[in-house]
């Protein structure tokens, strides 16, 4: 049964779209937007510039889809992300600030500078008041502080006043930084941020991921060699965990195409080497992901060998699935692809989605009931709400842009 061309399951998606977005409601806190716990209410504690940026993406999106309540939302984020985080003294965003506003992690790093301008780049698209405006400026710190030209990356972590730049170099902030540039070039009409982001994928994908049994190295030193033994100690870092990171795999699998489509799109040819690595990405990642120690589900992490490590399954992990096999299909029409969709959403749908409490259990044990290993709550609504709306999507332009010129299926 082909799912993603099947108008009761594009309902279907509507529907878990419109709730999580109510779910994510009662993340709104003064000054930004705080993690949530298992039943939904906002946690306590410092406000996070990463999920304030996702946050003001999901409810652009949620404004572009029409939901009413949305806008004021939006415009609550880039409140936060032109106010509390933004250091107005040596540019660039706070990674955290108490909630009076004061700063309490001053580091100025490339993970959540990237969803900076995704946030403002999907506000812009929904015309939404400032975005603009704080869309360029995440631009010109991207590029004048975390553009490295001569390597075709971005580099990690600044202190406060940009003065001093850590040595460590990570895939995991590139990742987004082309998500980031792929939104940006897509409302600025600027190819500048195309042909950055391509050259990000063109180094990980067909460069490091090629070279290494499609097992994607995610930490390096200031030279970008891969260091392979990085957090062996912690190999279940929510962010910087040893290994090969599955969803990672199907993550850049996607990302891959839709720069393949936005070049495309732009009268361009695009490399060969773009689908048929995209493919064996996500081919990869089911070798050594899927259902791999007697239960369903993805591993997190995986050794050099592509043995599992951290064997929790994270929810974020089987929505860049179903994410993946939609773009894959869009991009083939090959069925495969579909039923893997369907599988997954129906393991989803089995095992991820809370229908008493709301949203989807963000972490599951190796027997598929509620962990909290990595992460616990319900920390946002990102990944899964690109879940619902990408199958509806084409690959090009990216989703809040692709929602502002009526593109929805």
């Amino acid at each position: 049964m082909a799912w993603l061309t099947t108008p009761a399951h594009a309902r279907w998606l509507e529907d878990e779209t419109d709730r999580l977005l109510d779910f994510g409601r009662a993340s709104v806190v003064p000054g930004g937007f705080a993690r949530q716990d298992e039943a939904g209410a906002a946690v306590d504690g410092p406000l996070e510039l990463w999920i304030a940026c996702r946050m003001t993406h999901v409810y652009a999106i949620g404004h572009l889809l029409g939901r009413p309540g949305s806008a004021a939302l939006v415009d609550h984020g880039l409140a936060a992300l032109t106010g509390a985080f933004h250091d107005d003294e040596h540019g660039g965003w706070f990674a955290e600030v108490e909630r009076d506003g004061t700063p309490r992690d001053t580091d100025k790093a490339a993970y959540p500078h990237a969803f900076v301008i995704l946030a403002a780049s999907s506000a812009a698209a929904a015309g939404r008041p400032g975005a603009r405006a704080l869309l360029d400026e995440a631009l010109a710190v991207s590029e004048q502080r975390f553009w490295d030209d001569e390597a075709g990356m971005a580099v990690e972590q600044w202190d406060r006043t940009f003065t001093t730049l850590d040595g460590y170099r990570g895939v995991n902030a590139n990742m987004h930084t082309v998500e980031a540039y792929l939104a940006a070039a897509d409302v600025t009409g600027e190819r500048v941020w195309l042909a950055r982001a391509l050259r990000i994928v063109e180094r990980v994908v067909h460069g490091w991921a090629a070279d290494n049994s499609w097992r994607i190295p995610e930490h390096f030193d200031s030279d970008w060699v891969p260091d392979l033994e990085y957090n062996v100690d912690t190999p279940a870092h929510p962010f910087r965990p040893y290994g090969a990171t599955i969803g990672h795999w199907l993550e850049w699998a996607r990302l891959t195409l839709h720069a393949r489509a936005a070049i495309t799109a732009r009268g361009d040819v695009a490399p060969a080497w773009m689908l048929e690595d995209a493919i064996s990405l996500f081919d990869a990642s089911v070798r050594e992901g899927w259902d791999v120690d007697g239960a369903p589900g993805f591993v997190y992490t995986v050794d050099w060998s592509g043995a599992p490590v951290v064997r929790e399954r994270m929810h974020w992990v089987a929505a860049e699935g179903v994410a993946a096999a939609a773009a894959l299909h869009a991009a083939t029409g090959e069925a495969r692809f579909d039923d893997a969709y369907t599988q997954w959403w129906e393991y989803i749908g089995a095992h991820h989605l809370d229908r008493v409490g709301g949203s989807w259990w963000h972490e599951l044990g190796t027997d598929n009931q509620v962990s909290r290993t990595v992460w616990a709550g319900k920390a946002d609504l990102y990944h899964a709400v690109q879940a619902t709306l990408i199958p509806r999507l084409p690959l090009t332009p990216v989703i809040a842009p692709a929602l502002a010129a009526g593109l929805l299926d």
